[in-house]
């Protein structure tokens, strides 16, 4: 009785030290907006999220940035969002003890960026002033950045687009890494991709040719032609045929919707086949939201019964997987889906179109 009684209490003072560290760290969250807020010396138009919801994101004048001794600084003429930006402005409260219990610790918003070096750091030697760059860097999406020489960013190869440079960064690595690292991806193989029309769908299925793929995608009848045009070797309209009832069997499955049951998808993956399990169906919250959260995590469950494999993955800003996805551009194989440009001013308006969940290939953020 006595021990029951000491765990009983050391369990009830365990929750009150708890809640009163989350008390207090959601009322002594706080970030730099009311700084910024002060006019700056040398300003510069940057989008940020001062507090979270999509409906809060701004449009304000801050300081530009000065680049280290081992960072570039880049004059940014093109951006894209993603739907990683989403789940970081929506602030959900699993993430804030990380993010921020009140207000987003980190205001800036955007990842992907493509534009020009316009000086560099005194340890910097592998960019020089007018060098076009594009890759990764958390608040992209504004009129400068600095950004670490060694970390997240390349030359842009000159038969793309800033505007294409720019959607490449979240979504290339996303689809790179899961076919190659989480798929196991060769040459010959039978690959089909659900969700082949939307921002990480249309690399992959390029990417996946690449590869030397037999390639399907699935995709609704509005975007048919457009993942036709990507190199799909066979396209499935998902609103006329379901593709867990063919007859056909894939060597990889890379699924970004997750809207079909375990025993569906193991039954078309040949022996021992392998689902990348890499999306829930686009940003925002939807209905089918939760249940599909939940299938990611009972299929990768499932997976450990049966020879067919089921996984996550997580991405990694390698600046030689970046390196890599430069090549494929560069060789034609990869040609970024743009499908909508957008102005800075415009920012909340690309983001609510993201949120439907149905947006088609990459949607860009203009400087100009």
């Amino acid at each position: 009785m006595k021990i029951k009684r000491v765990l009983k209490w050391s369990a009830g003072a365990i929750l009150l030290l708890l809640f009163g560290w989350l008390f207090v760290g959601y009322w002594m969250s706080t970030n730099d907006c009311s700084r910024n807020a002060v006019t700056p010396n040398n300003p510069m138009k940057a989008i940020l999220s001062c507090e979270y919801g999509a409906a809060n994101l701004q449009l304000r004048e801050i300081e530009k940035p000065i680049p280290a001794d081992n960072e570039i600084f880049v004059r940014v003429r093109a951006a894209s969002i993603n739907p990683a930006d989403g789940h970081l402005i929506r602030g959900v409260w699993l993430m804030r003890p990380m993010l921020g219990m009140r207000k987003p610790k980190n205001t800036r918003f955007g990842t992907d960026f493509a534009g020009v070096v316009e000086a560099v750091g005194k340890n910097v030697t592998d960019f020089k002033p007018g060098d076009e760059v594009f890759g990764a860097k958390k608040g992209a999406v504004a009129e400068y950045i600095c950004v670490r020489a060694d970390k997240g960013v390349v030359l842009k190869p000159a038969n793309i687009t800033f505007e294409q440079a720019g959607s490449v960064a979240i979504a290339g690595l996303t689809a790179l890494q899961g076919l190659r690292d989480k798929g196991h991806i060769q040459a010959g193989q039978k690959v089909l991709v659900n969700g082949a029309s939307g921002g990480v769908g249309t690399f992959a299925v390029q990417i996946a040719k690449a590869f030397g793929a037999e390639v399907t995608g699935v995709c609704s009848t509005g975007n048919v032609d457009l993942v036709k045009s990507l190199g799909a070797d066979h396209v499935i309209d998902y609103t006329k045929e379901d593709y867990t009832k063919g007859d056909q069997r894939y060597d990889v499955i890379y699924d970004l919707v997750n809207n079909h049951s375990f025993a569906e998808r193991r039954r078309v993956l040949k022996p021992g086949g392998i689902c990348v399990l890499a999306g829930i169906g686009g940003s925002g919250i939807h209905e089918e939201t939760l249940s599909r959260v939940v299938g990611v995590f009972t299929a990768s469950f499932r997976s450990r019964f049966v020879r067919e494999k089921f996984g996550t993955f997580g991405v990694s800003f390698s600046t030689k997987d970046l390196g890599i996805l430069r090549d494929l551009a560069e060789s034609g194989k990869v040609v970024p889906a743009v499908t909508k440009t957008y102005s800075l001013t415009e920012t909340s308006a690309a983001y609510k179109y993201l949120q439907t969940g149905h947006a088609r290939g990459k949607l860009v953020i203009t400087m100009d």
